[in-house]
């Protein structure tokens, strides 16, 4: 091995941002913190502190346990921060905590509807392109279910802000290109429906992510995946469950290896 210094080679590019965004914040004299799923590892190894996922190892890229668990990491941080701020009341605390209580029993009866995403999926397994929207917390989930399709299924796929949607991705739909579109019940609802009839307007195919017994997305939609409700501030961790599953499934019907993505590593290694 020759005398420089060792240096990572980064084979995913996620690591390779936030290798650089944690270094960058260290030079400033900035306090860094990880959010990790594997004990002694180079992110935890190098944060000043770290919580733990506690989910076990990563293994297949549609990893819907590395996603939502770092959620409710987030929440409960953000929690424990709003408490020791005080800009929270105790009752205010003791509700989003409590709020917690639904989660488990939600991503439950999202699971057990997952006869209903294959049968989309076997529906679509041929398309070309999909757009997906979002807006405000689950603008993020649009964003990784669109990132999930493309890295398992090979499908081209956007996640887009949908308030943006007229800035460009609008001239894209039309018959061919389906628009998944994330409208739970939360204060973005409103706006989410005005998104789906301009899109049906255009003659788009929309598949909506919506809360059981919204009758007005059921009436506007091609297809639902139906989610329970939930708080609203817990609503991205359980809208990406049936987003994950779709992915999955496609990949499969297309007879592709779910768990190792082509040109996909998931690993940092040295020279």
């Amino acid at each position: 091995m020759s005398g420089r210094s060792r240096r990572p080679i980064f084979t995913h590019p996620a690591t390779r941002v936030l290798y650089f965004a944690r270094e960058e914040a260290r030079k400033h004299g900035s306090t860094t913190w990880s959010i990790v799923n594997a004990i002694g590892s180079q992110a935890m190894r190098v944060s000043d502190g770290f919580i733990s996922m506690q989910t076990g190892p990563e293994i297949g890229v549609a990893s819907t346990k590395a996603f939502t668990a770092p959620l409710i990491d987030l929440y409960m941080l953000a929690v424990l921060l709003a408490d020791l701020r005080g800009t929270i009341s105790p009752e205010k605390r003791k509700q989003l905590v409590g709020d917690l209580a639904v989660v488990p029993n939600a991503v439950g009866r999202c699971l057990d509807r997952e006869e209903e995403v294959l049968a989309i999926a076997r529906q679509l397994k041929d398309m070309r392109d999909t757009l997906y929207l979002g807006r405000g917390i689950n603008m993020p989930i649009a964003y990784e279910g669109a990132l999930k399709l493309k890295e398992i299924s090979y499908i081209h796929a956007e996640g887009y802000p949908a308030g943006e949607m007229k800035h460009g991705p609008i001239a894209l739909i039309d018959k061919d290109m389906p628009v998944v579109a994330l409208t739970p019940q939360d204060p973005w609802h409103e706006k989410m429906i005005s998104q789906i009839e301009q899109a049906k307007a255009r003659g788009g195919l929309v598949l909506a992510v919506a809360t059981e017994g919204d009758d007005l997305v059921a009436s506007l939609a091609d297809h639902v995946f139906w989610v329970p409700a939930v708080p609203w501030l817990l609503s991205p961790a359980i809208t990406v469950i049936p987003l994950q599953l779709f992915a999955y499934h496609i990949a499969s019907l297309r007879g592709l290896d779910v768990d190792q993505p082509r040109n996909l590593a998931k690993s940092v290694t040295v020279e």
